[in-house]
Formats: structure tokens, C-alpha cells, sequence
């Protein structure tokens, strides 16, 4: 999605971020998706110079896509996938054009390429349990319960949830005219069910690293060979079968389109359809977010671990996601007085920190609220009755009872509702999370911070900790830039990526077709 130069940009070059990009380094560029940048730099292929309102800073170049032409509107993201549901009940079911079959027959095609794959998944799921699973559960002297945990997840969950599943398509299968099949409702009584597949998304990239190192050793190598051979299995490597239920629950959105694109709407399954798509799509999402914030939660961790003189409970105790961060001035009473601070919004909480004089990288924590017991008011301009004081660009947060009022101040109108908007999608998300039971375990909120106290680099300021893990693929690029310094690392992006050792990494959701037992 991203086109990249070998030089500077002259003039004014404008992108769409595709994803947010919340940031808690002052020198990187936060926006929100659909937000539009100005490129000033691309001359580094992944992190870009830009400017959002008056805003400029660093960002990943993956992050966004560049319009085509600069002088019309951006197409919408993923557009393919939206146009084929709108698009569904354009044509009536007469011929689509000479030679070419009928709308039915089409239906038709789709109905059974479903029917297909979904059969020939069951078969891989179990060839995985019966020709992998049930063997390494014999070796108990090469394999441990924990280690085949983390190599194929919950996937005896996946497959005795799918033998239920087919059997409820083969129900609605019309084997005699597969147009008229109506299975549209199959996935609706089941989308529930469909989530289990969050636990195995989750997992997958910790199978690709626990298998990787098994397959450096060569009575590995045989013995998973052994075990393919044994089953009458394709010629696909363990991780080939493995990336399977990955790729499957990706598909069934592309797939549904395809069917809502070939019904009518006069079809009785159309609805249904419909419905199932917009169902399996909020899967894929629910999916793709929950991978996003366990991702999230050792960054949290080595945040906090970066900050000078905490107090208080961890962070990670009731937040999981970053959803906006800034400056603002704080206004004390009752003096009126003004302090410059750094602000960290979270899910369920706000925290306030005070950057070094001397050392800018540096944040020492100066506090926090509690966003379940806080109102947002918006001020208008002019002087403020509670403070006595002259205020523009702010905005109060205010207990129930009025007992605890803070007056923040933005430097710029549009900086002010920028935070307006993100203390609204604080409240929004908490609200996700309670309707879809989101909750970091206390065990994974143990590890990572665990994890930020292992890695904290010994002899470095603490204050340098970035958001991201630390690597260093830039830093002969550092020395040649322009701009202040350029970020150590690459952020994930929010969707899952793959962690498959000795390969490229992918886009988890968009080039997830490598390695696909499922051809059409």
C-alpha cells in the first residue's frame, strides 16, 4: 500500500493513513486512520518526514497510502471488500455478458467452491491431530505438553468446532441446484463460536518461533516428515498446515462477499447473507484487535518500566491500549498556575508526566486520573468561574459530584479537539471491551513486565525507552538525516504480522495466500 522514493519529496505530497499511529516519543508524527499527511521526506523507505495540521515528526511509511492522483479523493480502504457487499444486488439474474454463465450458475460456483474447501479443511485439521498431534504425543521424549501446546495452540478446539460447522452447511446444501442453498444463516448461529480462533491468531507467530528452533535440529526434521508421509499428506511443511486456520478465517469474508455479490436480492438467503458477511468481517476484526493489544501490553510495560519516580499500581492493572498522547498546560488552583506536562491516555486512565529540563527523553510521573470517574466538559474561550483565571483551547475533566476539577489547555483549537475526540474514544472502547469480554489475564500481565524489567538496557537512561522494542536496522541512516532523530525501530503495525523465522515478514491479513493448501 505504500510507494517509496529514493529522494526527498519537493511540494506538497498528501497520504491517508491506513492505521493509528499513537506514539509516546515527541519526534514521531501521531494520526489516527483516515487522517491526511503531508509527506515533506520519504527519502528513508520505512519511516517517513510528515505534518498532520501543526503537527510534524517521523512515521511509518506502511502506516499510509499515498493518493495516486493528488488531485482527487483517496479511494476508501478496502474498498474491494465494502463494493462487493454493495454491489450484490446491482445486477438482476439474467446473463452477465456473452458466453459467460448465468447469475444463477454463478451462485452456483460460489456455493460449491465453499462447500469445497470447507471439506478439504476439515481434512487438514485432522491430518494435523491425527498425523502430527497423536504422534509427538508418543514421543515424550522429544516433546513436553507445554511445548506441543504452543506449536499447535487450541487447534483440536478449531476442528471439532468445524465438524459441527460442515455439518450444519451440508444441511443447508442443496446438492441437486446448489443456487438455491441457503447457508447464510449457518454463519450467523455460529459467529460466536468463530472467536475461538483469537486464541489460535494469538499463538500462531510463538508456534513459528517454538517449531523453528526444532527444525535446526535434523531428528526433527525427519520425524515431522515421517509424520506427513505417514498420514498421506500434501507436500506442505508443518508450518504450511499450521498458517492454515489463519488464512481460513480470512477468507470466509472474501468468500461470503462473493456470494452476496452473485444473490439476488430477492433470494431468500440474500438477507442472511448479508448479514453473515458484515458478521465474519467483525470477526476478523475482534481477531486482529485482540492480537493488536496483547501485542501492545509488553510496550505498555517498557514504557512504565522508562518512566522515573512511578508510584502506584502498574499501568497493565487496568489499561491495555495506548489511545492518545500530547502535551498540555494544567492549570492548578488556586493560584492559576500553569504547568507544562506530558499526557498518556489510556483505557481507564489518564497519566500525567513532567519531561527533564535538560534531557527532553526523559518523563518523570507526576500522577494520574481515573477516566471511569471523570466527565469530560468542553470550555468555551474567556475566563473560567471555577479557576479565576483567562483560558483558551481548554477543556475539563470533572468528577460526578464536582469534587475533582482539572483544567487542561491545548496550544491550538484543533489540538484541543483532538483530544476531545480521543477521550471520546476512550469511553467508547471501554464499552467495547465489557460487550465483547475483552481482559488481559493477570499471568500475561505479569510476563510483561517481567519482560520490560529483563530487557531494560543496563547503563542507559532510562528516559530513552521508546513505545517500540528497540532494534537497530537505521542507525548508519541516522547520521545522515536532516531531521532530529529518526525512530530505533519499526512499530507493529495494527494487524497481525507473521513471525516466521528466515522469512520476510507479511501483512498478516492482505498477503496471507502464501503457503495455502486452498487453491480455486
Amino acid at each position: 500500500y505504500s510507494i517509496y522514493f529514493s529522494a526527498p519529496i519537493d511540494g506538497s505530497v498528501c497520504a491517508e493513513a491506513l492505521w493509528d499511529h499513537v506514539t509516546m516519543d515527541d519526534q514521531e508524527l501521531g494520526f489516527k486512520a483516515g487522517d491526511v499527511i503531508e509527506v515533506v521526506d520519504a527519502t528513508n523507505k520505512e519511516w517517513w518526514w510528515g505534518r498532520v495540521l501543526d503537527s510534524e515528526g517521523w512515521f511509518p511509511a506502511s502506516f499510509v497510502r499515498l493518493r495516486v492522483n493528488q488531485d482527487e479523493p483517496m479511494e476508501e480502504y478496502l474498498a474491494h471488500l465494502d463494493g462487493a457487499s454493495e454491489g450484490g444486488g446491482a445486477s438482476m439474474g439474467g446473463p452477465l455478458g456473452p458466453g459467460l454463465p448465468c447469475k444463477e450458475q454463478m451462485r452456483a460456483n460460489v456455493i460449491n467452491e465453499i462447500m469445497s474447501t470447507e471439506r478439504d479443511y476439515i481434512k487438514h485439521l485432522k491430518d494435523i491431530c491425527e498425523g502430527y498431534i497423536k504422534q509427538c504425543r508418543k514421543r515424550t521424549d522429544m516433546f513436553t505438553e507445554e511445548q506441543l501446546r504452543t506449536i499447535f495452540g487450541n487447534i483440536d478446539e478449531l476442528y471439532r468446532f468445524q465438524k459441527k460447522f460442515l455439518k450444519a452447511l451440508e444441511k443447508k446444501f442443496n446438492k441437486d441446484h446448489p443456487h438455491l442453498s441457503e447457508i447464510g444463516s449457518c454463519f450467523l448461529e455460529h459467529q460466536t463460536n468463530f472467536q475461538i480462533y483469537s486464541e489460535y491468531c494469538n499463538n500462531h507467530p510463538n508456534a513459528c518461533v517454538q517449531l523453528s528452533k526444532l527444525m535446526k535440529i535434523k531428528k526433527y526434521v525427519f520425524f515431522f516428515e515421517a509424520c506427513r508421509l505417514l498420514q498421506k499428506m500434501i507436500d506442505i511443511s508443518l508450518d504450511g498446515f499450521l498458517l492454515t486456520p489463519v488464512q481460513k478465517i480470512c477468507k470466509y469474508p472474501l468468500q461470503l462477499a462473493e456470494l452476496l455479490k452473485y444473490t439476488n436480492p430477492q433470494h431468500r438467503d440474500y438477507k442472511d447473507v448479508e448479514a453473515a458477511l458484515n458478521a465474519m468481517k467483525n470477526v476478523a476484526r475482534l481477531i486482529n484487535e485482540r492480537k493488536r493489544r496483547l501485542e501492545n501490553i509488553d510496550k505498555i510495560a517498557q514504557w512504565q518500566s522508562s518512566i522515573e519516580d512511578w508510584e502506584g499500581e502498574d499501568i497493565l492493572s487496568r489499561s491495555s491500549d495506548l489511545i492518545f498522547s500530547g502535551d498540555l498546560t494544567k492549570i492548578s488552583q488556586p493560584q492559576g498556575k500553569g504547568q507544562q506536562r506530558m499526557f498518556f491516555l489510556f483505557d481507564h486512565q489518564l497519566v500525567f508526566c513532567k519531561k527533564d529540563l535538560l534531557r527532553r527523553d526523559i518523563l518523570y510521573y507526576k500522577g494520574r486520573l481515573d477516566m471511569d470517574q471523570m466527565q469530560v466538559v468542553d470550555v468555551e474561550d474567556g475566563k473560567d468561574k471555577d479557576f479565576n483565571v483567562s483560558v483558551k483551547n481548554a477543556l475539563k475533566l470533572c468528577s460526578p459530584g464536582g469534587e475533582e476539577v482539572h483544567l487542561l489547555c491545548a496550544k491550538k483549537p484543533e489540538q484541543k479537539q483532538r483530544w476531545l475526540r480521543a477521550f471520546a474514544d476512550e469511553r467508547e472502547q471501554v464499552q467495547h471491551d465489557l460487550e465483547t469480554g475483552f481482559t488481559i489475564t493477570e499471568v500475561q500481565k505479569k510476563q510483561a513486565m517481567l519482560n520490560a524489567s529483563k530487557s531494560h538496557p543496563t547503563g542507559k537512561p532510562k528516559g530513552e525507552f521508546q513505545l517500540f522494542s528497540v532494534t537497530r536496522p537505521y542507525y548508519d541512516f541516522l547520521l545522515r538525516q536532516k531531521h532530529p532523530t529518526l525512530p530505533t525501530s519499526l512499530p507493529q503495525q495494527q494487524v497481525i504480522m507473521l513471525a516466521e523465522p528466515k522469512r520476510k515478514t507479511s501483512n498478516f491479513w492482505h498477503n496471507i495466500g502464501r503457503l495455502t493448501p486452498f487453491k480455486k
